[in-house]
């Protein structure tokens, strides 16, 4: 197991981006959380075994059919041990 955060920048709000990431981590068995931030971006944390992660990360830079992503940004962090994967509605403070 490990974890992994992910920031993705460009046309990446308002596109079903959050909807359609939290269906393919519950196919790859992912957890963490997926959130739309203030500045546009939308902010990832991701919890799994190295394959499907490496399997999100590639699928986040097309994602779904309308997103237009121009950069995506990986880090390696601390396990938080999530239960499973959450869409958190509201923008970050």
């Amino acid at each position: 197991m490990k974890h992994i955060t992910i920031i993705l920048y460009g046309k990446v709000q308002s596109v079903s981006f959050r909807a359609a990431t939290k269906a393919i981590a519950n196919q790859l068995s992912i957890t963490g959380l997926i959130k739309n931030e203030k500045d546009g971006t939308v902010y990832i944390e991701a919890e799994g075994d190295k394959f499907s992660l490496d399997f999100l990360v590639d699928w986040c830079k097309t994602g779904p059919d309308r997103a237009i992503v121009e950069k995506v940004e990986v880090t390696e962090g601390e396990l938080k041990n999530y239960l499973n994967f959450e869409v958190v509605k509201k923008h970050s403070i």
